[in-house]
């Protein structure tokens, strides 16, 4: 049984092979070549249990690409509002038809659980804090388009690293392709235990700036705060916002990101993200392509 459930334990060779993978059906997609042969019949099962934009339709358009069915699932309207549990719900959709099951939810470790009980393949459309496997995959692609290879790159995350499982996901695939990840963040949102994660530390966004090929910014994620205080949006802005007199300080090559949802005007500003160094709306477009090449993979069409 083949997942795509986190990169921390993934082998280099494979995550090499899904970003070359994801940069082919880009470009026979740009051609116009239909691809809706190599999944057609079979069902994927989008079971977000947490709410999502990006990663949903881009899920479901990778879908349509390959020639899939989207079997959507609304956990409002859903048995899991009846007290069904996470497992028996993905047992329904097994039963139904689901031939591979994409899960978002809040709770770190559910992807690995129906991995581990339920007999089908399990995507990890992400879990809580912990992982977000296949927004590294098109955050990868997009820093491949723009510097071919890892060695030697060095990628800055900044914001709240503690509560971003896109950091931790992309800092296990970067060092595995043999990047190097300097990560800054206000006091309790970035502490010496992330250090784990195989990145440097520093303690000030001015400090990283001049030094990076490319700039991931994060946002705060208050929604997994619960009680704790931050400063106020404009100082944090102030502190730890790239501004564009801030990003006048990067190497003329280097390049920003961001997951998304950004707070525009907190941790970026408008100029910068809308600007000529910004490749965030590639990320997004990119993502179709990762998760065309996850479904691709973990289906045994590779």
């Amino acid at each position: 049984m083949r997942h795509f459930v986190g990169l921390r334990h993934i082998q280099k060779e494979r995550l090499q092979h899904l970003i070359d993978v994801a940069c082919e059906y880009r470009r026979q997609v740009a051609e116009g070549h239909d691809l809706t042969h190599v999944l057609s019949g079979r069902a994927v099962a989008l079971m977000f249990v947490e709410a999502s934009t990006r990663t949903r339709f881009s899920f479901e358009m990778a879908c349509n690409r390959l020639g899939a069915h989207p079997l959507a699932f609304n956990a409002a309207s859903s048995s899991t509002t009846k007290g069904e549990t996470l497992l028996d719900t993905a047992r329904v959709l097994r039963q139904v038809g689901a031939d591979v099951i994409v899960v978002r939810h809040k709770c770190v470790g559910a992807p690995q659980q129906l991995a581990q009980t339920l007999g089908l393949p399990i995507v990890s459309a992400g879990d809580g804090p912990n992982e977000h496997p296949t927004q590294a995959l098109l955050d990868l692609v997009t820093l491949h388009d723009h510097f071919s290879t890892f060695k030697g790159l060095r990628v800055g995350v900044v914001g709240d690293v503690r509560h971003s499982r896109v950091a931790r996901s992309l800092c296990f695939g970067l060092k595995k392709l043999g990047a190097d990840v300097v990560v800054a963040g206000p006091g309790p949102l970035c502490t010496p235990d992330l250090m784990a994660l195989g990145a440097t530390h520093q303690h000030k966004l001015d400090d990283v700036i001049g030094q990076v090929d490319a700039l991931m910014m994060l946002r705060i994620q208050r929604e997994r705060l619960g009680g704790s205080m931050l400063a106020s949006e404009a100082e944090y802005r102030t502190f730890w916002g790239l501004t564009d007199a801030r990003s006048a300080h990067m190497q003329d090559h280097a390049i920003v990101l961001h997951p998304a949802p950004m707070n525009r005007g907190v941790e970026i500003d408008d100029v910068v993200a809308d600007g000529p160094r910004s490749v965030i709306f590639d990320q997004m477009k990119n993502g179709v392509f990762a998760r065309m090449a996850v479904l691709n993979d973990v289906m045994g069409q590779s």
